[in-house]
């Protein structure tokens, strides 16, 4: 095989300079970084060939340099990443981030150039990447159970032309998850979103005859079914009555939960509600499904910078297991504007648990409005209601404590492992949730 030039990313300088000696008797040209500040400078210096990546680094993890190189659209080289301490979880995010191979350490000498030999020619026969496609721009985020049902019923209504009804609350991304099912049934039009601003009294036939045209071949998407004027109500049925055999775009159409509730003895939106629930989709709310949450946070802590060119900043655990406790009243909507609004306003390097706490403070969605006359969680069901109370409660009392543990212990009457245990699970972070220093014993 011709010369490649290979990039070692290893924190232990044994086996660092072990793999540069023995890759470079096989005439390969071997660069190395010792921590992944290292790689992240090397690799947007010059792009190897290949990158042999390991995940435990003091500064960056592995997942993160691999996620922020794959950011673009595809990795631009093959990616082998080597663990001491690998787990099924890392492996699985490893290879939807685009890795070749994922290889636990020790690796014997024969393995690693075979893998190295596989990868470089896989990489030869790729043009550029062996990554595998990024994730569409508009596929419903999250590995849950949930949202695993919801693609697969998304999938199955992309390949049928009858409407879709998307339920769901506010945030939920109803939207796009109605551009995922036009994607994905490969429509040669494009997609069209009714514009109620257009529905003016006297003029919303003429409108709507003309937004069917613009949607042909397409996809007319109809968001929020129950606040449509009576006047577009009525004419849609009326269009879809006289022209639903000829119609020649998909309809897909939004609305909250509670629709039928809303339209009571209102005719108009009941017949359309059945008319187009006949694919429907729910849409769960992200307080469903909190195993979702960090890669939501992921996804969007790339994208801003990527699309916006907001500063990178990795979520630290304890924030992203904070952001994963929260209850998101305001759903997707609101964790993305959250996650902007720390990568403009935050500093640099982690985003801490701390500086999490204070967005979620200020956070309109979350606060309790004037003149309100309860907390807010206490309209939660009692589990989420009684965590969001010792959350609270505990950093607040961590913070009188002088950010002392053992004093917090005293204060609240508890054993300090179960002190520790209850911090860890509610997210808290002793060392960062107290604005005052103090004691960590």
């Amino acid at each position: 095989m011709t010369q490649a030039h290979i990039l070692i990313v290893d924190d232990e300088p044994d086996i660092r300079e072990l793999v540069r000696d023995i890759l470079e008797d096989e005439g390969h040209q071997v660069s190395v970084a010792e921590n992944g500040e290292a790689a992240r400078t090397q690799f947007a210096r010059s792009t190897p060939d290949l990158v042999l990546l390991d995940i435990w680094m003091p500064d960056v993890d592995g997942i993160t340099l691999l996620r922020e190189w794959s950011s673009g659209g595809g990795l631009e080289c093959p990616v082998v990443v080597m663990s001491g301490h690998g787990t099924l979880e890392t492996a699985i995010e490893a290879t939807r981030l685009g890795a070749h191979d994922f290889v636990q350490k020790p690796i014997s000498l024969a393995k690693l150039l075979s893998i190295v030999n596989q990868a470089l020619e896989a990489g030869k026969k790729a043009g550029i990447s062996t990554a595998t496609p990024a994730v569409l721009a508009n596929e419903p985020i999250g590995s849950s159970a949930l949202m695993q049902v919801l693609r697969s019923k998304a999938d199955q209504a992309a390949q049928s032309p009858l409407p879709a009804l998307i339920s769901g609350e506010k945030g939920s991304g109803r939207e796009n998850l109605a551009r995922y099912v036009h994607d994905q049934s490969k429509l040669q039009g494009a997609f069209i979103t009714l514009d109620r601003s257009e529905l003016i009294p006297g003029g919303t036939r003429e409108y709507l005859h003309g937004v069917f045209e613009e949607s042909r071949n397409g996809t007319l998407f109809i968001p929020e079914l129950q606040v449509l004027p009576k006047e577009a109500l009525k004419a849609l049925g009326q269009l879809l009555e006289a022209d639903s055999s000829n119609l020649e775009c998909r309809l897909i159409a939004s609305a909250g939960l509670n629709i039928l509730d809303l339209a009571g003895d209102d005719d108009s939106l009941q017949q359309l509600y059945y008319r187009l629930n006949v694919l429907p989709l729910q849409v769960p709310p992200l307080r469903e499904r909190p195993d979702d949450v960090p890669e939501l946070v992921r996804f969007y802590s790339e994208m801003f910078p990527n699309q916006e060119n907001l500063p990178y900043r990795p979520f630290s655990v304890a924030a992203q297991n904070r952001l994963r406790n929260h209850t998101w009243p305001g759903n997707i909507r609101e964790l993305r504007n959250l996650i902007q609004r720390l990568l403009v306003l935050g500093g640099e390097g982690e985003v801490s648990v701390a500086e999490v706490e204070e967005a979620l403070q200020q956070n309109p969605v979350t606060g309790t409005t004037p003149g309100e006359s309860h907390p807010p969680f206490f309209d939660l069901p009692l589990r989420e209601a009684r965590e969001q109370f010792e959350r609270e409660y505990l950093v607040y009392k961590l913070k009188e404590a002088g950010g002392s543990v053992g004093r917090l212990a005293e204060s609240v009457g508890m054993e300090r492992t179960h002190l520790y245990r209850k911090l860890r699970a509610l997210g808290v972070d002793p060392k960062t949730a107290a604005t005052a220093g103090g004691d960590q014993k």
